[in-house]
């Protein structure tokens, strides 16, 4: 593919901006090589960014009044595509969703980076909110669900030279996950609002509850619910279904427009208006206000096959 021209410039940019800061006299004990070799990897190689704030909004288009496709959580990694101005396309490297982001909201990686982001623990944010104190000034940071944090420290994480404490119970550690485990996280965002590509407690999709739950526990799914019906595995008759598998609705097309997690075989948790839970059965979900039919059932499948 061939790079965009804007692209390079930013790259050129940083490169100066990088060696600017560190090597302000370019100093005679800084290897003409090593020089070579950073403005190389800037102008040949693909850009990759960290967030670094604890929620981006991904838009439709490169302005703040366009359409909100999604949110980026701290920690995710992204590709960037392309530039206009200040405005970056990129693609989530969790999910490869894509869109547009603000140039200011985002760290740009280097080799070096990219090396020790690859190589070092990850762990799961798996509360809807995170409190992190910066260890010097006692500030905070709030970190939604599903943030990644990386460090060789369990209990603390740096990031642009700021060291936050944070409490080890709130993270997910590799142990093993369970429907039950699913449900009880996802419990966590009742009455949560919705919000059209939101992906936290103080705005969710329905398929963005989905994604954030799962991703708790270190289990990527997709963005949208029309690509997260393509896991796991049908489960044919509702009357089989266990807790923490995924029921997927469709519109009068035929599309899978929503999705929600199920707590038994009658019961589902689902973003719609707010997060809540509500009664199901083959036929859909009934809505708790008026006892009508307000989604109608396509499919149950189930990720987690243990």
């Amino acid at each position: 593919m061939v790079e965009n021209e804007k692209c390079r410039k930013l790259r050129k940019n940083y490169l100066i901006e990088t060696l600017s800061l560190n090597f302000p006299y370019f100093c005679s004990d800084i290897s003409p090589m090593r020089i070579i070799f950073t403005y190389l990897q800037f102008n040949f190689t693909t850009m990759y960014g960290i967030i670094t704030l604890p929620l981006v909004p991904l838009r439709e288009s490169d302005n703040e009044r366009s359409e909100l496709l999604s949110q980026l959580l701290f920690g995710e990694c992204i590709e960037i595509i392309e530039t206009r101005e200040h405005w970056l396309f990129v693609r989530n490297m969790s999910d490869s969703y894509r869109g547009w982001l603000d140039r200011k909201m985002i760290q740009i990686l280097t080799v070096l980076d990219e090396e020790r982001i690859a190589n070092t623990p990850k762990y799961y944010v798996r509360v809807p909110i995170l409190v992190c104190n910066e260890t010097t000034s006692n500030a905070k940071m709030f970190l939604p669900g599903g943030s990644i944090l990386q460090s060789d420290c369990k209990d603390r994480f740096t990031i642009e030279n700021n060291t936050y404490s944070i409490n080890l119970s709130e993270l997910y550690q590799n142990e093993k996950v369970t429907g039950k485990k699913i449900t009880e996280t996802a419990f966590q965002y009742l009455n949560a609002p919705y919000l059209w590509g939101g992906k936290s407690i103080f705005g969710i999709d329905c398929s963005g509850l989905v994604q954030v739950v799962y991703s708790m526990f270190g289990i990527q799914m997709l963005r949208d619910a029309s690509d997260q019906v393509e896991s796991g595995e049908v489960i044919d008759f509702i009357s089989e279904t266990k807790a923490g598998d995924l029921a997927f609705f469709e519109n009068q097309d035929g599309r899978i427009v929503h999705v929600g997690i199920l707590l038994n075989s009658h019961q589902i948790i689902h973003s719609s208006g707010c997060v809540k839970i509500e009664s199901i059965d083959s036929q859909g979900i009934i809505s708790e206000q008026t006892g009508k039919y307000t989604h109608k059932l396509r499919v149950v499948k189930r990720v987690l096959l243990s």
